[in-house]
């Protein structure tokens, strides 16, 4: 059965190198993703972007490709009406710290310095980026989610939670180590708040079953939006990354492309329709 609506992560994803919408993976023009949305706009679906960048970002982008939902920092804030209506999820976010937004929370414990302290030359902020989120603190680095969670456990803090979001290529403006390995994008944040229990949320506001709906991405974050829709589709550059292979066995309504980013984006798309 044809979707009604597609739920799709952004950077390589639908779009690829430097966020190009116009640029295969290995840097070539191509206008098969452009083609691919214009036959989902003309086929009625509709598109709604779910992103770690920030909301202003994500409302921008939803703007250029005529998307009419826009998901940020990783299913914090769900946004429809163009941007003027926003609904926030508080996951795990103790109650104790009343209205204050978890970057706040975090900034007065002091738990990211500290973990920033606990990986020298591994993990830092993912600066400039950083500096305009408000529910997660997004980092860079080369560590292991789960060691992290630990950490954050012992010291009191297991209601956040460190979630992967995919590689990016390194720099040398970079404070990292210079390893062969690429450095990963992280969202400190608080459990509870994913990309999938936001598309619940938006599918219910909209009236939407999730066999009515398909989901696209390349990440480990993306896989929680597995449960919310009728198929996931994650991009060949997404599931060639080492241990990817393993928790997309446990997925069992997970599709992979047969190209990468935004040409994977468009077999998705059209698969869809």
């Amino acid at each position: 059965m044809a979707a009604r609506i597609v739920y799709t992560d952004l950077d390589g994803t639908m779009v690829g190198p430097r966020g190009s919408f116009w640029h295969t993976a290995g840097r070539e023009l191509t206008d098969g993703p452009a083609g691919a949305l214009l036959d989902l706009h003309r086929a009625g679906v509709s598109l709604a972007l779910v992103s770690g960048r920030t909301y202003e970002q994500v409302v921008e982008a939803a703007r250029i490709f005529a998307a009419d939902g826009a998901i940020a920092e990783l299913g914090a804030t769900i946004g429809w009406g163009y941007g003027r209506n926003t609904h926030r999820l508080r996951g795990e976010l103790p109650e104790e710290f009343g209205d204050r937004t978890p970057m706040v929370v975090m900034a007065q414990l002091g738990v990211v310095e500290e973990l920033i302290a606990a990986h020298p030359g591994r993990l830092e902020w993912h600066a400039p980026w950083h500096a305009t989120h408000d529910t997660d603190a997004l980092l860079r680095g080369r560590v292991d989610p789960l060691s992290v969670d630990a950490w954050l456990a012992e010291r009191g803090v297991g209601w956040l939670t460190l979630k992967d979001n995919g590689a990016i290529p390194a720099a040398s403006w970079m404070g990292l180590d210079a390893e062969p390995v690429p450095p990963r994008i992280y969202h400190l944040m608080p459990r509870g708040i994913s990309k999938g229990a936001a598309i619940a949320w938006d599918l219910e506001r909209r009236g939407l079953s999730p066999a009515d709906a398909v989901a696209i991405g390349d990440s480990v974050s993306d896989l929680d939006m597995a449960p919310a829709v009728g198929r996931l589709w994650i991009t060949a550059n997404g599931a060639s990354v080492d241990g990817m292979a393993g928790l997309m066995d446990a997925v069992p309504n997970v599709t992979v492309t047969d190209a990468a980013m935004g040409e994977g984006w468009a077999q998705a798309v059209r698969a869809s329709l």
